[in-house]
């Protein structure tokens, strides 16, 4: 018959294991660290002779070959995974990876920074929101081509938050915001229509969550509100775990409207009034269209007394037209004016 375990025992379990966990995290952690030393002792030394004694692609190729001879139970020594290490040794020539954000990441998502990422500023974006955020490799690599950055950092975004929430909130709402955001997991025949829009958004809930970015909490479509025993339904509502704050999203297939505003902000006030719990932040509200005139826009959000913004959502990345071919491409004026005399000489 077995004795009875001591009452505190699973409590005891319990703080061993985490423990452990923490111990094995460390573990980890020491040895990304060591192989990343070890990797940027060999990119350094690599580039030296390139410099100094004009090493060229055959001399890496054989330098692969005699280290995987020579340590045959260890990866990592291919002629690819040695240009990254010489990446690695350029982006950081004193060493200073090791007490750098980067040195927390696994190499792989290391390596495709330095093949996808080369401003430095950009590629360190990358890596904390990489951090905070725990992507994997695979989703690095498609924020990566989506251009994250360019669309989270600069993009044209149009916003009354500075006006309307105080710091840090409203600084943190400002970069939480994309423009334009895209939806390239829907088929044109979801985008066609709004309520098909919405519908796929939905149905596709999980890249939709993160297109939206982290901390979005999923509440509902088409959530209905009462007031003054008339009926109003809101798109899609979210909560934002970090804002602590419910965001309204309203999508519209055409371009943005002044009047898109006007019920915005009162859709806001009724989930304040009904919704909001007094520990939570003014909810925020976000108004995507197809398409915006900046101006208009800005104008049209400048009196309300709701914090909201406006952003273009596309269904693939449109690439912005190289500015060598822009001088050297008509207008659309002179395409008009030349289809007029075109016409006049039938």
């Amino acid at each position: 018959m077995t004795s009875p375990l001591p009452p505190d025992y699973p409590r005891f379990l319990q703080d061993l294991k985490a423990k452990i966990q923490r111990a094995q995290a460390r573990a980890v952690t020491a040895v990304n660290l060591e192989v990343l030393s070890l990797y940027w002792e060999i990119g350094k030394e690599v580039l030296a002779r390139q410099a100094t004694e004009g090493w060229g692609a055959k001399v890496i190729d054989r330098l692969s070959v005699d280290l995987r001879n020579a340590f045959p139970d260890m990866k990592g020594f291919s002629p690819r995974n040695i240009k990254y290490m010489k990446d690695l040794a350029a982006a950081y020539p004193e060493q200073a990876i090791l007490q750098q954000a980067a040195a927390k990441l696994p190499w792989t998502h290391l390596c495709i920074l330095f093949d996808k990422v080369k401003p430095p500023e950009e590629r360190a974006w990358y890596i904390q929101r990489t951090l905070e955020q725990g992507w994997s490799r695979d989703t690095l690599a498609v924020q990566i081509k989506s251009r994250l950055y360019s669309r989270q950092v600069h993009g044209q975004k149009t916003t009354n938050f500075q006006a309307l929430l105080p710091k840090p909130q409203s600084e943190l709402a400002e970069q939480t915001l994309k423009d334009p955001y895209i939806f390239d997991f829907l088929t044109q025949g979801q985008a066609a229509l709004e309520r098909n829009l919405e519908l796929g958004l939905v149905e596709h809930i999980t890249k939709f969550l993160l297109e939206l970015g982290a901390g979005f909490a999923f509440v509902g479509r088409q959530v209905h509100l009462e007031v003054e025993e008339e009926d109003f339904f809101l798109d899609l509502l979210f909560y934002h775990l970090k804002l602590r704050c419910y965001v309204v999203v309203e999508l519209k297939g055409g371009t943005f409207k002044p009047e898109f505003a006007g019920k915005m902000n009162f859709y806001l006030s009724a989930v304040d009034a009904n919704l909001r719990h007094p520990d939570d932040a003014p909810s925020i509200g976000i108004i995507l269209c197809r398409d915006k005139k900046r101006l208009i826009a800005e104008y049209a959000l400048k009196d309300m007394t709701k914090p909201m913004g406006v952003s273009e959502w596309q269904t693939q990345l449109l690439e912005a037209l190289p500015e060598a071919f822009k001088g050297s491409l008509p207008t659309v004026e002179e395409l008009e004016a030349g289809l007029s005399e075109a016409q006049g000489t039938d």
